[in-house]
């Protein structure tokens, strides 16, 4: 059985247990919340070698890392890289998106160098093997999409983005309902040409229980994705998202009542007074299901910063309901990202966990309060032993050095120095 259908019957499984400990949690109440389908626990019955992990209520907000190759470079000791320097820095989960080389070779390395959940897309694979042919993308036939589907899950990965909610419906309203960017979801974007070339209805949502079968072979997540989030801040909150993400809550009951975990993925671009509304929206078109955002990006403007402007949005976004932050890099929108880059992303988006999970959880609120008695104590080692990025704290106390106890920012005018010396004097 799945670990919804386990928790239904009242049966608290291992891996509930493992993660009920780690999150400081009651097993039982975690059981109760995986039956309700308000916390997902990603665990493909085949991955054996992975850590299991929760994402939902009553569990700390998650951090996933996009990696993977591009048509343009395709470099796989880099990608098995950034995925071990991702789960470094705090991510929970790792996504990989590989659209050139050997997926299934990338994939399977990728899965093998960490031990934290792993993602997919599974439609890239099939649109990169058309072009692999010298076909167009549209040219796949069902089969092809349905044969990536099985793959992926076969080979372990615990989660699987799936573009459920572009409906042959939605499509013919993207004649009517002009958008500033347009659609920049990929895999939402193969699937609205495909549905458009042939006039056929998707195959994920005319099949699905075919896919809530194979989901349920497997104990895969679906992750039912954004195929029409706004790529842009004008295009927020417009019919075209609004129509799929109710599209996707009836999906989401589905999934449940068929034994299969779900969540559902949110906006990417969102002007940041909008955000708590459209998560708030979100939780109530769901019926509560794991809600894992892009973000969201709180302007347009700042290319090379991305990551910045997606952990602000990110942050206010988990404060209002968000469950699950897929991180941001300084490439976005730029180029595939470095090794640095998944570093500076994956840390951004840990700072806006963090600063939302401290206010719920006792022992996430202690790393700061020790930091805080280490600061006034000028106790240099203490502050290195609890900093998130320690290179980072070496690196500019070595390039910045200076002769008295503080930094060099201040020096001998330290305010935290000079009353410390005068209440001891």
């Amino acid at each position: 059985m799945t670990q919804i259908e386990q928790a239904k019957r009242g049966v608290i499984t291992d891996e509930m247990m493992q993660i009920a400990q780690k999150e400081g949690i009651s097993p039982e109440k975690l059981r109760r919340l995986v039956a309700k389908g308000h916390t997902v626990i990603f665990r493909n019955k085949v991955h054996d070698w992975v850590e299991p992990v929760a994402v939902g209520q009553g569990v700390r907000i998650k951090i996933n890392a996009n990696i993977g190759t591009s048509r343009d470079i395709v470099n796989v000791e880099e990608e098995i890289k950034k995925a071990q320097i991702a789960v470094k820095y705090g991510a929970d989960t790792i996504m990989d998106l590989s659209t050139g080389g050997d997926l299934d070779e990338i994939r399977r390395k990728i899965m093998k160098a960490v031990n934290v959940p792993v993602g997919t897309v599974p439609i890239y694979q099939a649109a990169e093997e058309m072009l692999a042919k010298g076909k167009a993308i549209i040219e796949m036939s069902e089969e092809d999409m349905w044969k990536a589907v099985e793959k992926h899950f076969k080979d372990g990965v615990d989660f699987a983005t799936i573009h459920v909610g572009v409906t042959k419906e939605v499509v013919e309203k993207m004649k009517r309902v002009k958008r500033v960017v347009g659609m920049v979801s990929r895999g939402g974007t193969f699937l609205a040409a495909w549905i458009l070339h042939w006039s056929e209805e998707n195959p994920f949502y005319k099949n699905y229980d075919y896919l809530l079968e194979l989901a349920k072979e497997y104990d895969v997540v679906l992750s039912l994705g954004d195929g029409l989030r706004p790529g842009g801040l004008p295009d927020a909150g417009d019919e075209l998202q609004v129509a799929e993400l109710y599209t996707l809550g009836k999906l989401v009951r589905r999934a449940r009542e068929a034994g299969v975990q779900t969540m559902v993925e949110g906006p990417g671009h969102v002007p940041i007074d909008q955000i708590p509304a459209q998560i708030k929206l979100m939780k109530i078109a769901t019926d509560n299901a794991p809600v894992y955002v892009l973000g969201p990006l709180v302007t347009d403007i700042f290319p090379g910063y991305d990551h910045i402007a997606g952990a602000i949005g990110g942050a206010i976004a988990a404060l209002n309901g968000a469950d699950f932050l897929c991180y941001v890099t300084p490439a976005e929108h730029l180029g595939l990202p470095t090794v640095e880059h998944v570093k500076e992303g994956v840390i951004a988006t840990k700072l806006a966990t963090h600063a939302v999970n401290l206010t719920r959880f006792e022992e996430d609120y202690r790393k700061d309060y020790l930091m805080s008695v280490a600061r006034g104590a000028l106790n240099w080692a203490k502050q290195y032993e609890l900093a998130m990025d320690k290179e980072k704290f070496i690196e500019i106390r070595k390039e910045r050095p200076t002769k008295t106890e503080a930094c060099s920012m201040c020096g001998d005018l330290c305010a935290i120095k000079l009353i410390n010396d005068m209440l001891r004097g």
